[in-house]
């Protein structure tokens, strides 16, 4: 009855003395609402429908003053619902639209600072809503004081263009975020805020303290040393060539152990330095300084020759050649830049280690069409005093050069002649002397084998005391007493002074007999020897020619052959020496 006659305060004042339920009651001031809305009442309604929050739908209200576009009804209504903790995330964006149409400032400052114990709603749904309607200055406060990192540095670098004020902000934060926002944002800082943004990577790579309070950073300090990876941070630097030399210049000094892209980049960055410097006194400073990060054994070895080779660093070039042990790219260096004495400089220095460089020094000055004859005099000396290259092959080689005489080899080619001449007469010496040693031996055993042997001895070969029997004695002519043979003899058979010597030559021919069937060595030894003649006779004197099927004489005829073959062979002995 009460409703009909819309007598709703005084249902409601009845319904309250019945103690009529929450939903009872939620349900007349529902229609209360209504009856005032229909009415044109719009504030009254407003405040009966705030009193339904918790039981009626709040879209139901919602969707009434959209409709009327009663904008600060609403605004009421939904503040009252954030109030009471009920408002979604819809209701928050609701709400500051509402603000931002009815650009209430102080509404909006008053709601975003208000307590969280006041107030609770999504709050990146809010700094969302602020930024896209324009309230920067309110976002960026609320994203601050709900440590949203993201949303505040997103703010002020990319909207409120606050460059300064973001590099700060990044300063303060712990290690993990501060790093991930730095490779976000490191670009656009350093190109601000170069000076400021290479301090903090400076910081961030070496030991990160943050710039908050002490006790925070006494806390960080007790933990781990926070340390980013300097290597990741270099694209940063891509158009601040400056500040990127001072960072590594500063990663290198406080941590020698940095990792090799950083000295590999900053190796480019001083052989770029030292390729547009005109100052001669500058450029050498910075040689020396691209030379000693060369030689920090810090740098990727195929890097730093590329690098060295595109900016024709020579210094760098040649070090990286020895110490990778290029000694032949070293000399055809000099060859291309056309330095003679550095040529035969490098086949002195390196020509130990790989004696081909004289033999392709020899080949390069005689294709060249100067005149090259103190050079090639020089290597020639050295060609001919290790005997690095057969004479025909020098002849052949030179022949290429029409500035090169005849004059220029005259003396290596006489020198060689005299030297294997001098060679020649030795060994016919020693053959002659080898025969005669050999004969005497065979006349010694024929005589020991046909005649009686006297021994005269009259003192002991061990103790030089006067003999005294029982003695022993050999048919090298060597006694001893009995107790002295006895006492220092390895063996009955053998003569105690003559076995050291006989072992010797017991031991050359057992290993002339191992080595006679070693081909693959034979082989491999004539290949690398720089003679192979004297390899062949050393051989053929083991005996690994021998075996060899000999077409004997005729019987009887062979004491003839013989005696006709040492004949013929003496005589060409002879006419050698005569000629």
């Amino acid at each position: 009855m009460l409703f009909k006659k819309n007598l709703f305060v005084m249902a409601i004042n009845l319904a309250k003395s019945q103690h009529l339920d929450s939903d009872g009651l939620s349900e007349i001031f529902r229609q209360y609402g209504d009856h005032l809305y229909l009415k044109g009442d719009h504030d009254g309604a407003i405040q009966q429908y705030i009193r339904t929050i918790g039981k009626l739908e709040p879209s139901y209200v919602i969707r009434k003053f959209l409709d009327a576009q009663r904008i600060h009804n609403l605004t009421a209504y939904l503040q009252a619902l954030h109030r009471q903790s009920l408002a979604n995330a819809d209701h928050t964006t609701l709400l500051l639209n509402c603000y931002t149409k009815l650009k209430d400032s102080s509404k909006l400052e008053e709601f975003i600072k208000s307590s969280e114990s006041e107030v609770h709603f999504d709050v990146e749904i809010a700094i969302k809503v602020l930024r896209q309607a324009g309230y920067h200055s309110h976002a960026v406060f609320l994203a601050e004081k709900h440590t949203h990192h993201e949303w505040y540095l997103k703010i002020q670098l990319e909207d409120l263009k606050n460059y300064q004020e973001g590099l700060r902000y990044i300063g303060r934060l712990p290690f993990e975020q501060a790093e991930s926002n730095m490779k976000r944002y490191g670009k656009t800082l350093m190109h601000h805020v170069p000076e400021g943004t290479t301090l903090l990577l400076k910081g961030l790579c070496t030991n990160y303290q943050p710039s908050g309070d002490s006790a925070e950073r006494e806390s960080l300090g007790r933990g781990r040393a926070n340390k980013a990876n300097s290597e990741e941070f270099i694209p940063i630097f891509a158009n601040n060539p400056r500040e990127l030399k001072a960072f590594l210049e500063h990663m290198i000094e406080v941590d020698p152990r940095s990792p090799q892209g950083v000295y590999d980049t900053l190796l480019e960055l001083r052989l770029q330095d030292w390729a547009h410097e005109q100052d001669p006194a500058r450029k050498k400073v910075l040689q020396g300084e691209a030379v000693s990060l060369l030689r920090s054994d810090n740098t990727v070895f195929d890097k730093a020759l590329v690098l060295c080779q595109m900016h024709n660093f020579k210094e760098g070039v040649l070090y990286l050649y020895e110490k990778g042990k290029l000694y032949q790219q070293i000399m055809h260096y000099h060859m291309q830049n056309e330095e003679y004495g550095k040529v035969v400089e490098a086949c002195k220095r390196y020509g130990e280690q790989e004696g081909c460089l004289w033999e392709q020094a020899l080949g390069y000055f005689a294709r060249k069409e100067e005149d090259c004859k103190a050079y090639i005099s020089e290597v020639l000396h050295h060609i001919d005093q290790n005997n690095l290259m057969p004479p025909l092959l020098v002849v052949q080689t030179l022949a290429h050069n029409s500035t090169a005489t005849l004059s220029v080899i005259k003396d290596y080619l006489i020198n060689k002649l005299q030297r294997e001449s001098q060679q020649i007469e030795d060994d016919e010496r020693k053959i002659h002397q080898y025969r005669e040693e050999t004969g005497h031996l065979r006349s010694e055993i024929q005589e020991l084998k046909t005649s009686a042997k006297i021994f005269q001895k009259t003192k002991c070969n061990m103790c030089n005391s006067p003999l005294e029997l029982p003695s022993v004695h050999f048919l090298c002519s060597h006694s001893f007493h009995q107790h002295c043979f006895e006492s220092y003899a390895e063996s009955e058979a053998e003569c105690p002074t003559c076995t050291p010597e006989n072992r010797k030559v017991m031991d050359m021919l057992r290993a002339q007999d191992q080595k006679r069937d070693l081909h693959e060595h034979f082989n491999k030894q004539l290949r690398s020897s720089n003679d192979g003649f004297s390899v062949v006779a050393d051989y053929f004197g083991r005996g690994v020619f021998n075996k060899l099927t000999l077409v004997t004489d005729p019987p009887g005829s062979k004491t003839v052959g013989s005696l006709e073959v040492n004949l013929q062979r003496d005589h060409l002995i002879q006419t050698k020496r005569n000629s």
